[in-house]
């Protein structure tokens, strides 16, 4: 445990500043990530290095389909997220308390080192909430690359400190609506879309992703506005539309194989590289990938 980043005390209160929540804390309380807690004086990050999975992954599993393919990556997260969605595809790790095992970061650069190319997912949950872990491995092991797979959703300063670390990025887009956002998620949608046009300019290495929700953000008036915001950033940017299934707090029907390549179609109108995901699509696979 580490004291905590981006914060402030006023009148005995810590206000978090590491994300849109701005979550106020008393004594004792920990933030809506679970990951931050104020003792009176200090935020510390009580998550820090705390590792809810530890696995060896296919790169494409991220999914990645542009960087490094074919390869192999270590991949961790922590017991925490700061948004709240209703259909959350990983709830058991994101939204309760688990357990955890501790991964040092010496632990960590050993690990990675065992295997080529040197690379680290920290993906599973919201990888942004260990920040400050990300922040002293960057510093502790500059040779390794990091991959962040991500909901995109941090305040800008917090967000402009990370990027230089990161080699690349899946940004887990929910919705094109900020009704969806603020109601199903309890984020802004307009921080996402702010962190992807900086995460590109930044030059990291970006693909997105996009979980088709039928009845929710299955329209194609959605998905073309999707394609439209992706393709003004770069139209050869890689979309992943994956397929959702009921979990959760949501019980909509999971999506169809049908609806799937109906969306993919529509925005390969406007983009490049367009995948299918948790389907098995002839249409639409990581075969594509030039």
């Amino acid at each position: 445990m580490r004291e905590a980043e981006y914060y402030r005390v006023e009148g005995g209160l810590a206000i978090c500043e590491l994300c849109p929540q701005h979550c106020v804390l008393k004594p004792g309380q920990s933030g809506l990530c679970r990951g931050r807690s104020f003792d009176g004086r200090i935020l510390h990050a009580t998550n820090y290095g705390k590792a809810v999975s530890l696995a060896l992954d296919p790169i494409e599993k991220k999914p990645l389909y542009h960087f490094n393919p074919g390869s192999y990556i270590v991949s961790l997260g922590p017991n925490s997220c700061n948004l709240q969605c209703a259909f959350c595809q990983n709830w058991e790790i994101s939204q309760r308390q688990c357990i955890t095992r501790e991964v040092t970061i010496q632990e960590l650069c050993k690990i990675c080192k065992q295997h080529q190319p040197y690379q680290v997912a920290f993906t599973y949950s919201e990888p942004t909430m260990w920040f400050e872990y990300i922040m002293d491995f960057a510093a502790t092991a500059p040779e390794i690359q990091i991959v962040l797979v991500t909901n995109g959703h941090l305040n800008p300063i917090p967000w402009q400190a990370l990027l230089p670390k990161v080699s690349a990025l899946n940004i887990d887009l929910k919705s094109m609506r900020p009704r969806f956002y603020r109601e199903i998620c309890h984020g802004n949608l307009d921080i996402v879309k702010e962190n992807i046009r900086s995460a590109y300019q930044a030059g990291s290495h970006l693909e997105i992703t996009f979980l088709l929700i039928p009845q929710l953000n299955d329209s194609q008036e959605e998905i073309n506005e999707l394609a439209k915001f992706i393709s003004s950033i770069d139209p050869n940017l890689p979309l992943h539309i994956s397929a959702y299934r009921p979990e959760y707090k949501l019980i909509n029907p999971p999506t169809s194989l049908n609806g799937i390549e109906l969306a993919c179609e529509l925005a390969a109108r406007h983009l490049k590289f367009v995948y299918a995901g948790n389907v098995i699509s002839s249409r639409f696979g990581k075969h594509q990938t030039p």
